[in-house]
């Protein structure tokens, strides 16, 4: 699969401006948590520096890093379905500076222009199955060396 399209560089130029006009600029510390899985998913980032980790708690209490996010990188779709609840957790590898996106703003913004929302739903969709099989392929990676000493009936 190729890799993930930047959302700004490929929304076409007015829809990207009118989705920049709900931005507001934030920051997040070196090992600060941005969201937990199952939180509240009310809105997106778009990480203007720095790298995010993605992680699913697997295992323990701690969490599984199962992907990374860089500059121009799209942070949280789950403000997009229901039930709003988020599917990853994340966390700043490094400073970050990024772009936020309240969900229920840029929801009300795609209604009132379909086009736009087909365009932005376009890309996040592209993006998300990028991640979907990147993620899979980290799962894999994790687990797959470790598949036969599960100790389930009938195993080695």
């Amino acid at each position: 699969m190729t890799a993930p399209r930047r959302l700004l560089r490929v929304l076409p130029a007015g829809h990207r401006e009118r989705l920049m006009t709900l931005a507001s600029e934030v920051s997040f510390e070196q090992s600060q948590r941005i969201f937990e899985e199952r939180g509240t998913a009310d809105r997106f980032w778009i990480v203007r520096s720095g790298t995010v980790t993605l992680d699913l708690r697997l295992r323990g209490s701690r969490p599984t890093a199962v992907s990374s996010l860089e500059t121009g990188d799209l942070l949280g779709w789950s403000w997009l379905f229901p039930p709003f609840q988020w599917d990853f957790g994340a966390e700043a590898l490094s400073p970050v500076r990024a772009y936020e996106f309240q969900g229920p703003e840029v929801q009300a913004l795609c209604d009132e222009d379909p086009a736009f929302g087909y365009a932005l739903l376009r890309v996040v969709v592209e993006i998300l199955a990028h991640r979907v099989q990147a993620s899979r392929t980290r799962l894999l990676d994790l687990f797959a060396p470790h598949a036969g000493q599960t100790g389930s009936l009938g195993g080695p």
